[in-house]
């Protein structure tokens, strides 16, 4: 079992049911998924760069990446239809969590000038997005080997019905906020 998803059973849980008033265990929040999403208009010129960004990604994640496709067309970017333009990886169970500890211990500390993350990440249903724009500083990517700095996008569903919820639960997870 993971550091962090035993923290959340036997910590978390029941701090949660204290705070909220939860009377079975079934009720209180966990996070559901956590997706990571790596855009990359370059790839309409240069293929290449596709590629990675896919292994990157799939370092970063511990999980394939999977390739992102335009909705639409538009004439402006030189995009058609269908053309790859990005990854993205969806993390559940075990993979989740060991994500989750390595980017609130591990990556986000090694932010430049990182004071903490903002409470108004929050979407209104108890999940939230965290835009990163350097991919370096996660620990399996090596500096020497990248061609370009790329930015990631993660999001984090989670069960709860408000903000307050999901807040409370990932401070007690321990996700660095700003006071």
């Amino acid at each position: 079992m993971s550091r962090l998803k035993e923290k959340y059973e036997t910590e978390v849980v029941p701090a949660l049911m204290k705070e909220f008033g939860y009377t079975s265990i079934m009720a209180v929040p966990r996070i559901e998924k956590v997706v990571l999403n790596m855009g990359l208009g370059e790839a309409i010129q240069n293929i290449k760069v596709l590629d990675y960004g896919i292994d990157e990604l799939t370092r970063i994640a511990g999980q394939k990446a999977l390739i992102t496709k335009a909705k639409k067309s538009i004439a402006g970017f030189k995009l058609r239809q269908g053309m790859p333009i990005g990854c993205m990886v969806t993390l559940r169970h075990v993979r989740m969590f060991e994500f989750l500890d390595k980017l609130f211990n591990i990556a986000l500390p090694r932010v430049r000038d990182f004071r903490g993350i903002s409470d108004k990440i929050f979407d209104g249903m108890g999940n939230c997005s965290i835009g990163i724009k350097e991919h370096i500083i996660f620990p399996e990517i090596e500096y020497d080997k990248i061609d370009k700095v790329k930015g990631i996008n993660i999001s984090i569903v989670s069960s709860a019905r408000t903000d307050d919820e999901a807040l409370f639960m990932l401070k007690q997870l321990g996700m660095p906020f700003r006071n």
